[in-house]
Order: C-alpha cells, then sequence, then structure tokens
C-alpha cells in the first residue's frame, strides 16, 4: 500500500508538469518525500517486482541507478579478518617474521585480500598485538591462521 501511494503522488506531481523529483527533500507530497523514494527506488530496482519496474520505467520514466550511482556495500568482519590476514601474510612472506611494531602499516595492493579496485592500507601492528590478546576467546578456525 505504501509503495502504490507514493507511486500515485509521484504520478501526480509529473502529471502537474513538475521535474521528477530526483534527491529527499525535492517535492514532498501529503507527507511523502518524493525525491526519498524516488533515490530508494532506483538504488533497489533489481529488488522489485517486475510490474513494478515496468510501473516505474514506462509511466514514471525511471530508470534503474547505475553501478556506480550505488553505494559500496559494507565490509564484514569477515572481510576485515581476510584483509588483515593478507596482510599479514605479505609481511611475513617479505620479513620472515610477525613481529610487527605496533604502529606499522602494511599497504596492500589492488587484488590482494578480495580487493580489486585499489590498495589498501592496513593497520598490522596494532590488529597483531590486538589479535596475540584476545588470542583466548578466538575461534579455533581464526587461530589456525
Amino acid at each position: 500500500m505504501e509503495w502504490q501511494r507514493a507511486f500515485h503522488l509521484t504520478r501526480q506531481h509529473l502529471e502537474k508538469g513538475c521535474a521528477l523529483p530526483t534527491e529527499p527533500g525535492d517535492a514532498v507530497r501529503q507527507g511523502e518525500d518524493l525525491g526519498r523514494w524516488v533515490r530508494t527506488q532506483r538504488l533497489g530496482f533489481d529488488k522489485l517486482t517486475t510490474v513494478q519496474q515496468w510501473m516505474l520505467e514506462h509511466i514514471l520514466g525511471i530508470q534503474p541507478a547505475t553501478h556506480d550511482e550505488k553505494p559500496r556495500p559494507r565490509h564484514t568482519q569477515a572481510d576485515r579478518w581476510a584483509l588483515n590476514i593478507a596482510a599479514a601474510r605479505q609481511f611475513y612472506e617479505r620479513e620472515g617474521h610477525l613481529r610487527v611494531p605496533r604502529k606499522h602499516v602494511e599497504r596492500l595492493g589492488p587484488g590482494v585480500g578480495g580487493e580489486d579496485q585499489k590498495e589498501r592500507h592496513i593497520k598490522l601492528g596494532a590488529w597483531i598485538g590486538n589479535q596475540r590478546t584476545r588470542a583466548a576467546t578466538l575461534t579455533p578456525e581464526r587461530i589456525e591462521h
């Protein structure tokens, strides 16, 4: 019902000759922020039903957000763990030990640790120190690494 209400309000807004609101706060009708709704539809286009997608495209002229417009996905704890392990392995291969100075920052090149797009700077010294302090609470799988 909420989706249909926002769709209907947006259609009425366009029928009055107004431009399609694309940013939050661009147009508020009957308490509904149409700009926020339009942005949400564009960003979540692939989660909508086929009928909703068709209605947005053919009736309101709303296109799905491009890859560049979508926010980057957040890193999970498992992702961060993998990056830190990759940095530790890289340091060990280069230095032959893991006696990492507390303030050491390890640089991971593009494509290392599952990251394709950019170089990463990992605060490896602090991370190693924290893992040693928390060793008793780590899972057996993580201890093995």
